[in-house]
């Protein structure tokens, strides 16, 4: 966002990103966290061997949940807001104000993404799942962001010429 622009004169919920988009950066997301996950229990079973025999279903499904609120809050905090399913079809997360989330927030956000049926709770139209609402946060289109941008600065430009 240009450095002139204040996020107050940019509406954010026309830049929100819409269910198909949201949908899509899940779908990738979690294909993108399955095989890190993969990856690291091959890690694991190379270091330490048979280490993961004795895990049962009930403690995998637990580890895995938690590693993937983790490993996506790390994928978001570094990335300013965005996963690989979000660099993908160009959204990202932002806290309510438009300002970027820190690792704090996307922690928050993305454990309580491991809660069962966080993902029913998407349906609503506008999409607002209880991941963005319980955090304080929103997902927003990069490119409907910079149309707003773009609009804003031209009439502050045109503010500027009559004055």
């Amino acid at each position: 966002m240009d450095f002139n622009t204040s996020y107050q004169e940019v509406d954010l919920d026309y830049c929100r990103a819409s269910s198909g988009k949201r949908l899509t950066n899940y779908i990738i997301d979690l294909i993108v966290f399955y095989i890190i996950l993969f990856g690291i229990y091959i890690f694991i079973e190379i270091l330490f061997p048979g280490i993961l025999d004795g895990i049962n279903s009930l403690l995998d499904r637990l580890i895995a949940m938690f590693c993937y609120g983790f490993i996506m809050s790390l994928i978001e905090a570094v990335s300013h807001g965005k996963s690989i399913g979000k660099l993908i079809t160009g959204t990202k997360a932002v806290n309510l104000d438009g300002s970027e989330i820190d690792l704090q927030k996307a922690f928050t956000r993305n454990m309580i993404r491991v809660i069962p049926f966080n993902a029913l709770s998407a349906l609503s139209n506008p999409c607002d799942p209880w991941h963005d609402r319980w955090s304080d946060t929103m997902v927003i289109d990069d490119k409907k962001l910079a149309l707003q941008t773009q609009r804003v600065n031209l009439f502050d430009s045109v503010k500027n010429q009559i004055q």
